[in-house]
């Protein structure tokens, strides 16, 4: 399982080493244990360019995936991309009343459910359906136990 993280001043709010060992655990979890991706964690500037220029929506937001698809290359399970704002993250923790981390690792489950396809905007019956996944992953990270996908 390969996880390549870029992260610009992060490395004192988070540390870089725990959230490579959540995203294992996450693909661990969802039976994909050879599965290969790439995460930057940004701040808000950057994000509210990649939103704007992916979404069309002038404003940051807290994650984006951008899913390989075909462009994977050939014998290789490369899943895709998944951004971070660790500045939204943390603002969002703040209101929460939960701890960075915890956010985190909420926003690492959603990013690669949507590189796997899930898609909440589609429709109320697949956000529900990807309600449900993040919900039995965020437990499963608790005891680390495999889920039938």
């Amino acid at each position: 399982m390969k996880v390549e993280i870029a992260g610009k001043n992060v490395g004192d709010k988070i540390s870089l080493r725990a959230v490579k060992k959540t995203v294992q655990r996450i693909l661990g979890i969802l039976n994909r244990r050879k599965a290969e991706l790439s995460l930057a964690l940004v701040g808000n500037r950057e994000m509210e360019e990649l939103n704007a220029s992916y979404r069309h929506k002038d404003e940051p937001t807290d994650v984006l995936s951008f899913p390989a698809g075909e462009d994977s290359p050939a014998g290789r399970d490369f899943l895709g991309d998944v951004v971070i704002s660790v500045e939204q993250a943390g603002i969002q923790a703040r209101r929460s009343g939960k701890r960075l981390e915890q956010e985190i690792e909420g926003l690492l489950i959603h990013g690669i459910l949507h590189l796997l396809g899930y898609d909440h905007e589609r429709s109320r019956r697949d956000a529900k359906i990807m309600r449900g996944m993040e919900k039995k992953i965020s437990r499963a990270l608790c005891g680390t136990r495999a889920l039938r996908v």
